[in-house]
């Protein structure tokens, strides 16, 4: 259901009153949820510390509160003792990760989200019939590097529009794009017309590959962005989907747009002469920071948040194969939940 369009803020010029518009959806995704709550679970089932390859989620605060509860970050599998417990990011890893693994006798649980996994099956898929596949997307981003390790003969890296005069394929009538999940669908799809300019023959992926999350949060930023004079979306830096809600924000509209992890990043300056504030989320950030903002902005003046509802999500995905296994074995629930930690950190990531 979608609510009826704000008002603009220029139609508010002669009014005083200062207001917050607040996006809906915004923050966890189901696969952030379900990579979050894979370690909580770990961590209660086996005890710490627990092994994270990578970031579980590009959020600063998920990350220092996990660390709080046991859990150790590393960069390279190669850093995780031998035999002990490794949880794979919601951002997927390249089958040389899970060779890596093998060979330390390391327990893996792959909380990639299942939406990358997908991706990761249609290029091996599309690989397997001798397609050339190009990828859409960031380099270095973690799951560009895990997707092309599915495929990397096969796979070619198209970053922007601008890129497509560069890109070269064997037969142009045996070329795919897939496409990192967390990018600007409008981006996306201008890169798509420009290659099948160049590529008439250009086949899309069996269905999309943005994710649902991240279409429905920039759907939302783009129903309130004309309407703000500030989009503050909540977010840490290296969240792809996070810096694009920013650059959407402007894109539609906003007059002007910050990416904060917490409510003591904003500068005051920021609200000078600003009526209406968009506040939002990425989908890797919990609840709590989002009410700091909002706290924040009451503080200041702004008024109750009203919600701009794009629409309403639903989805729920079910936690890892191998860790539900072990849930059952040991006879506990093995059902998404979320484990409020001490009561210092309670309400925390959820």
């Amino acid at each position: 259901m979608t609510t009826s369009a704000p008002t603009s803020a220029a139609s508010d010029a002669g009014q005083s009153t200062k207001r917050v518009l607040l996006a809906a959806p915004r923050g966890y995704c189901a696969g952030v949820d379900r990579a979050v709550v894979s370690v909580e679970r770990a961590l209660e089932l086996y005890g710490p510390p627990v092994y994270v390859r990578k970031e579980i989620v590009h959020n600063k605060h998920v990350v220092a509160t996990l660390e709080k509860r046991g859990a150790i970050f590393v960069e390279e599998t190669d850093e995780v003792p031998e035999g002990a417990t490794v949880v794979f990011s919601a951002h997927g890893v390249a089958p040389v990760v899970h060779d890596e693994a093998k060979a330390l006798s390391l327990k893996t649980i792959d909380a990639t989200c299942p939406l990358v996994t997908k991706v990761h099956r249609e290029a091996v898929r599309f690989a397997g019939d001798d397609y050339d596949i190009l990828l859409i997307g960031h380099e270095g981003h973690e799951e560009v590097v895990g997707t092309s390790g599915e495929a990397p003969e096969n796979i070619t890296l198209v970053e922007s529009p601008e890129d497509v005069d560069n890109v070269e394929v064997r037969d142009p009538d045996k070329v795919v794009w897939l496409s990192q999940t967390t990018l600007s669908v409008d981006e996306t799809m201008e890169t798509v017309r420009r290659l099948r300019e160049k590529f008439p023959a250009l086949q899309d992926p069996p269905s999309d590959d943005i994710c649902y999350a991240t279409q429905n949060r920039q759907l939302a930023v783009k129903q309130m962005a004309e309407h703000c004079d500030l989009m503050l979306v909540v977010g840490s830096r290296n969240s792809s989907n996070s810096v694009r809600l920013v650059e959407v924000a402007i894109e539609h509209g906003a007059r002007d747009g910050h990416l904060v992890d917490y409510a003591d990043e904003i500068d005051e300056s920021w609200l000078d002469g600003v009526r209406t504030v968009g506040v939002t989320s990425g989908a890797s950030v919990p609840e709590i920071l989002v009410r700091g903002v909002l706290d924040y902005l009451a503080e200041r003046g702004y008024g109750d948040p009203q919600p701009v509802t794009a629409v309403e999500e639903s989805v729920v995905f079910s936690l890892p194969k191998e860790l539900r296994k072990d849930l059952k074995a040991a006879g506990l629930d093995d059902k998404m939940k979320h484990d409020a930690g001490s009561l210092e950190d309670a309400g925390q990531l959820h």
